[in-house]
């Protein structure tokens, strides 16, 4: 049991948010500059590691009541999906599509397949670390 780290705790609310506005920031970036999915689970899984070093993990756990085990499946199947589908279509392997949309907030936009991929390499990275560390973190 922790002692009542007030500040801590109080820091650590605001700066989680930050870094995870950071992390979707990098995540959305990705495509055009460096970042994507694998740089922006690594910041959300930091995020999360953050708050972990100043709750408890039951707390977080509390907060965030996500599986993260079925986080990384499916990170995996659209990561795999996304990869795949290019079967379905009889295109090179990996071959992704993309259009330009007009969206209402964002304006002129190009969607491509490969954020979702992207999505699922970030699901996967979050899904992973963090099962990684609350089974090491568990035990005591």
């Amino acid at each position: 049991m922790k002692t009542n780290d007030v500040i801590l705790q109080t820091t650590t609310k605001v700066v989680f948010f930050i870094i995870f506005l950071f992390s979707i920031h990098i995540f959305f970036a990705g495509h055009y500059t460096p970042g994507g999915g694998f740089v922006g689970g690594l910041l959300t899984t930091g995020a999360i590691v953050l708050l972990l070093l100043a709750f408890d993990l039951k707390t977080v756990q509390k907060a965030l009541p996500f599986n993260f085990t079925i986080m990384t499946a499916i990170g995996l199947l659209l990561a795999l999906g996304t990869a795949a589908g290019s079967i379905f279509f009889n295109v090179p392997f990996f071959t992704h599509a993309f259009d330009y949309f007009t969206l209402p907030l964002f304006g002129k936009t190009s969607l491509h397949t490969a954020m979702v991929f992207d999505a699922g390499v970030f699901l996967v990275v979050v899904g992973s670390a963090i099962t990684i560390i609350q089974s090491i973190g568990g035990d005591s």
